[in-house]
């Protein structure tokens, strides 16, 4: 394993952290603070992988810790959002491809007052720190200083952390460390899946005891549905989902968040698509949460009442997880309605009300001629402006709901091509407003008509699509 110098250290932090990073390290050597990377970037370094964190780690020097480091370096047009209950700084700057963050923490230990909760933490050593860690292979710290570096490896190490980086094996540091904090299993799975690692013996032994103990039902919905957000954020880096929900299932994690939850052979393609859409967006991205969509794809085969309970587990509620509770049935109707569109509109009367993860987890059930449907509505149509407003339809005198059925009927007929212009879209509007203006008609049957009544036509709807 080759070790790197400290200027391909410097050279592999992401884009715009040497700009945080440097004064920092300018400071610790005007001070004589010794300063390592640690954790998941040493990892990755040595790994030959592509850094996508920065987490620094102090050793204070007569009160001298990562608080007062970061003050004496001096950073400007920076946010620093300092966390006490922790001991730790996060550097917020802007890099050259968005928002660059750098976190900086003082050498602590950790207690965990029971199974599940969240750790106390108190002052420590560098040891400490590297054994409080989930796994071995992130024990590791690489000394930046020249005070970090007197009379020490060139890569410190908890426990063997560099001989398990060789094996590309997972191992806790201790035999308690599924109970002190059972979201560790989810985060054991999400690695394993990203480096191509598996789980020490030793490791999967710990677990099975920690699900024995029933640990991971003190562990609130709020921190596991924080986990369920990474796994799916993890497809951004071309992660396959399903492949850390295997994990999960394997090592019976699943069942223990919620007694039934599992992962439905049905979905194994879906959630595949879904990662690979969430990778590389198929069509122009908008703002949107991929575990949603996510979760969506994952729960749809199950049961109802399942779906409804996991979703509660996961703390979810209100309108969004009524909408992923929802969205096998409405899946179900959206797809019969896109196979039997004729026509741009009727596509777009379905499409248009759907959110964007919405349209991620249909996109992902759909099969080949629908995707393309989807696919063709999100790049080419989805995208097209009216040449009229709502404003410009009650200029002609059209009033409330009126106004947003006919910019429906406009709009169909628009990427149907039967509107082209302004005033094809005006001339439209005044026919409906006139066709909506007549006297109405007497009800259907043998009903006598009134003498004078007109019989007023059925009113006009977007031609296509449930009610979503």
């Amino acid at each position: 394993m080759k070790l790197p110098s400290p200027d391909e250290v410097r050279a592999a932090l992401p884009a715009g952290a040497a700009a945080l990073v440097d004064p920092v390290l300018a400071a610790a050597a005007r001070h004589r603070v010794a300063v390592h990377l640690v954790g998941g970037p040493v990892r990755d370094l040595l790994l030959g992988r592509v850094l996508r964190d920065v987490d620094l780690l102090v050793e204070p020097r007569q009160d001298f810790g990562a608080a007062e480091l970061v003050q004496a370096a001096g950073l400007v047009g920076v946010r620093v959002v300092v966390h006490d209950r922790f001991g730790t700084l996060r550097i917020e700057g802007a890099g050259p491809d968005g928002a660059c963050v750098v976190d900086v923490a003082t050498v602590r230990s950790e207690r965990y007052p029971h199974a599940g909760a969240l750790p106390t933490v108190a002052p420590g050593t560098l040891d400490d720190d590297l054994r409080r860690r989930d796994f071995t292979v992130n024990g590791l710290a690489l000394p930046l200083t020249a005070e970090a570096r007197r009379a020490r490896p060139p890569v410190l190490q908890a426990d063997d952390g560099l001989r398990d980086l060789d094996a590309r094996v997972l191992r806790v540091f201790h035999p308690a460390s599924f109970h002190d904090d059972p979201t560790r299993a989810l985060r054991a799975a999400r690695l394993a899946a990203r480096l191509g690692f598996t789980l020490s013996r030793s490791s999967r032994s710990a677990l099975r005891d920690a699900l024995r103990d029933g640990v991971f039902g003190r562990v609130s919905g709020e921190r596991l549905r924080r986990e369920i957000e990474k796994l799916f954020e993890d497809a951004r880096l071309g992660l396959d989902p399903s492949e850390t929900l295997r994990l999960l299932a394997e090592w019976h994690v699943l069942g223990a968040l919620e007694p039934g939850l599992g992962l439905p052979r049905r979905a194994l393609a879906p959630l595949r698509r879904l990662g690979r859409a969430i990778a590389a967006p198929p069509w122009p991205p908008r703002r949107t949460r991929p575990w949603a969509a996510g979760l969506a794809t994952w729960l749809a085969p199950l049961d109802p009442g399942l779906r409804a309970r996991t979703l509660g587990r996961f703390a979810l509620r209100g309108e969004l997880a009524a909408r992923i509770a929802a969205f096998p049935r409405r899946r179900d109707a959206w797809l019969r309605a896109l196979a039997r569109a004729r026509g741009r509109g009727p596509i777009d009367a379905v499409l248009g009300p759907l959110s964007e993860e919405e349209s991620l987890a249909l996109f992902a059930w759909a099969a080949p001629t629908v995707r393309r449907r989807i696919l063709r509505y999100a790049v080419e149509d989805r995208p097209r402006r009216l040449p009229v407003t709502g404003e410009d339809l009650l200029a002609l005198g059209l009033t409330g709901p009126a106004v947003g059925r006919a910019l429906a009927r406009i709009r169909s007929a628009f990427l149907d091509g039967a509107v082209r212009s302004r005033d094809d879209a005006l001339a439209l509007a005044r026919e409906l407003g006139q066709r909506r203006g007549r006297a109405p008609g007497t009800s259907r049957g043998k009903t006598k008509k009134r003498p004078g009544a007109v019989k007023r036509p059925a009113p006009d709807r977007a031609a296509g699509g449930p009610e979503v």
